[in-house]
């Protein structure tokens, strides 16, 4: 005697309807490099976790080659928290001086890239993880940013914040080859050694132009970019974006975000989708499904 159906459970001929439909997206990225933002709740909740960590494992397991580049925040200020240190920002870049540094390594390059590596392992993928300082492959120095509402070139120095001179693709190429799905610390390297925070959306978003990116895809807490009366927004044109930006629309911590974004949509990434992170499942339902979640950026 079979056990009963939940009341939830999709009937086995809906399951079959389903795989079908993905069909034409998985041929149409097979191959196709996939750089993925996680950051957001995604990375906090334990039932949001497992399923991140499964969409990537079958994404892999279907042929496209997705590359995953964390944040943090979260975890960072509950380091800094314990002793006794308090974040700051600077339109949306977090000020970084050398004490902060160590505990954004620590939580970044160690707790929080590992247990993404782990959960990804964990799902029958093979991930491995590494910062840019692996190889050296991201090349950084120091960020300078303007500030607001005084001259050109009167500038803010937020310490050990990076801006990206260069990647390198190779070591991403390598572990392609051997079929690893790389998870990337947004930790850049200077000319001489130094430590660099970069924020994770500017790294993913110059790693999709670099690697020829088919989609760049940046998981947030928020259904995605939303106009003044708080509607969502779902097809959008890189000038809609700068109109947005203009009548301050988009602001505060935003703005790094859509910053790369606008980069990535301009420079070869085919489309750039932000999405809705607290929603499960949400690569599968905006890579293989009609049915966004989010909103995407088209490259013209």
């Amino acid at each position: 005697m079979s056990a009963p159906s939940s009341p939830t459970a999709i009937a086995p001929a809906r399951k079959a309807e389903i795989l079908a439909e993905a069909l034409p997206y998985i041929r149409r990225f097979s191959d196709k490099t996939i750089v993925i933002k996680y950051g957001g709740n995604a990375m906090t909740d334990p039932h949001l976790k497992e399923c991140f960590a499964r969409d990537v494992v079958l994404l892999k397991l279907v042929g496209l080659n997705p590359v995953v580049v964390h944040g943090g925040g979260p975890q960072i200020e509950s380091l800094l928290a314990k002793v006794g240190k308090k974040g700051e920002f600077v339109q949306g870049m977090r000020v970084t001086d050398a004490e902060t540094m160590d505990v954004v390594e620590m939580v970044l390059g160690g707790l929080v890239n590992k247990e993404i590596v782990n959960l990804i392992n964990q799902s029958g993928g093979k991930a491995l993880g590494l910062t840019g300082k692996d190889a050296s492959f991201i090349r950084a120095r120091k960020l300078m940013i303007q500030k607001k509402d005084a001259p050109q070139g009167d500038l803010l120095d937020i310490g050990q914040v990076g801006e990206i001179t260069k990647i390198d693709p190779s070591p991403i190429a390598f572990l392609d080859q051997g079929d690893f799905i790389p998870v990337i610390a947004p930790i850049g390297v200077g000319e001489n050694g130094e430590t660099y925070n970069i924020n994770a959306d500017v790294v993913a978003g110059k790693l999709a132009e670099i690697l020829k990116a088919e989609k760049l895809i940046l998981l947030t807490n928020t259904p995605g970019v939303l106009d003044k009366a708080g509607r969502l927004l779902t097809g959008l044109t890189p000038r809609q974006i700068d109109e947005l930006v203009a009548d301050g629309t988009l602001s505060g911590g935003m703005l790094p975000k859509i910053g790369s974004a606008l980069d990535a949509a301009r420079n070869g990434v085919q489309s750039v989708h932000i999405i809705d992170g607290r929603v499960a499942h949400c690569l599968l339902l905006e890579i293989l499904t009609d049915h966004g979640v989010g909103t995407m950026i088209k490259s013209r």
